[in-house]
């Protein structure tokens, strides 16, 4: 089964940038599409970006467009986030998850929780003003 385990998470000051990175382990990676989600405190999880298997197709949520970089290294089967001038309101915990490629149907699939069957224990991101 695949297990993921995400890292690079922490306390940072606003303005600041951060580097996740989800390890993935069990599956052969190439074959996942993955997906970063987050959910703050006293709010629902949220999709954040993802990505297919090559890497090359990208999707993120309108809002985080343009500060969020998402990527994968299937050398390392690791899947990374790119996080820059963090602002307070993105201050979650940070989740990647992941799915087999042949079980997204549609590149709007990624959009959503419910189509990722594998997630990590997830990594906490505090933005200070």
């Amino acid at each position: 089964q695949v297990q993921l385990v995400e890292s690079g998470g922490g306390l940072v000051q606003a303005g600041g940038s951060l580097r996740l990175s989800c390890a993935f382990s069990g599956r052969t990676f190439s074959v996942y599409a993955m997906g970063w989600f987050r959910q703050a405190p006293g709010k629902e999880r949220e999709f954040v970006a993802a990505l297919g298997r090559s890497g090359s197709n990208t999707f993120y949520a309108a809002s985080l467009k343009g500060r969020f970089t998402i990527s994968r290294d299937n050398a390392k089967n690791t899947l990374y986030l790119q996080m820059i001038n963090l602002k307070p309101e993105d201050t979650a915990v940070y989740y990647c998850a992941a799915e087999r490629f042949d079980r997204i149907t549609s590149s709007s699939s990624l959009y959503l929780q419910e189509n990722y069957g594998s997630w990590g224990q997830g990594t906490q991101v505090t933005v200070s003003s």
